[in-house]
């Protein structure tokens, strides 16, 4: 890779920030751009950035030959579409976006000649948001996900592999574009839609006062950024509604269990959920 220890930012919140925090602990010089001044202004008193912009932006763009863009799927795109003019040959750059398919294809079509687009998504985040939260310990128990299309080079998934395993992430796997998203679907945005529907199905004031710690976990990712996850639900709803349609089969399955007063029909479905949540602790 041409400069492979230079990268641009492009958003620096939670994720931005903590891929800049990460990226310069590994010896990368990363800039940044943002539009909020409160984040440029802080990652730069605490080393996290070399140099950062909230406008007049252009240079750091232009020099840039790696980009890590940390923004919502369709302001992703938008700025794309604004600045594309801005990416010089020989750019190779790189997401988090939480969805695929309405991404990489808008965003291949459109890049001038000579520059790349190689989509990747960390599945990693907090319940937080902000630089000021940049936390890169979250990467180290994460899975990164590779997205690469029939446009991708082997210096654009040489990119993308350096990123994760400078990140420190657990485990780096490749996926197509719809693959990506119907495992999203369900590992992802079925399990905050079922957090979230908790949350909401009591109107409870008192509910703290009570609970466990099985409610706590379940429910850690209620707290939920409503912007962000509205707008990945929306652009994912086809495979989104599958997966809420099977699992509301299968609760309505161990339902059926309770109604026949069936005790060994729902001891078979907790060995199976026993055995098949096993496969997570495997170190």
């Amino acid at each position: 890779m041409n400069n492979p220890k230079q990268v641009l930012i492009v958003g620096l919140g939670l994720l931005g920030g903590s891929y800049a925090m990460g990226l310069t602990k590994a010896g990368w010089q990363v800039n940044a751009i943002d539009v909020d001044e409160y984040a440029i202004a802080y990652a730069k008193e605490r080393g996290i950035i070399v140099q950062g912009a909230t406008q007049k932006f252009e240079s750091l763009v232009q020099n840039a030959k790696r980009i890590v863009f940390a923004l919502y799927p369709t302001a992703f795109v938008e700025w794309v579409k604004q600045y594309k003019h801005l990416f010089q040959q020989g750019l190779i750059f790189t997401d988090v976006s939480g969805v695929k398919a309405g991404v990489v294809e808008s965003i291949q079509e459109m890049l001038p000649q000579g520059v790349e687009f190689i989509a990747s998504h960390p599945m990693a985040g907090r319940e937080v948001s902000g630089v000021q939260n940049a936390n890169t310990e979250m990467f180290r128990p994460a899975n990164f996900i590779i997205t690469p299309t029939e446009k991708n080079t082997p210096s654009g998934l040489a990119f993308a592999q350096v990123v994760a395993e400078d990140l420190g992430f657990a485990r780096i796997c490749s996926l197509s574009v719809q693959e990506h998203d119907k495992m999203i679907g369900y590992v992802s945005q079925l399990t905050h839609a079922i957090a979230v529907s908790l949350m909401c199905a009591s109107d409870r004031t008192d509910l703290a006062c009570y609970t466990g710690d099985s409610f706590r976990d379940l429910t850690r990712i209620a707290r939920i950024n409503e912007t962000m996850w509205s707008e990945l639900f929306l652009e994912n709803r086809e495979y989104l509604m599958e997966e809420i349609d099977a699992f509301t089969d299968t609760l309505q399955r161990l339902k059926g269990y309770l109604v026949d007063n069936d005790r060994e029909s729902l001891q078979e479905m907790f060995c199976t959920s026993t055995q098949r949540r096993s496969a997570f602790d495997k170190k």
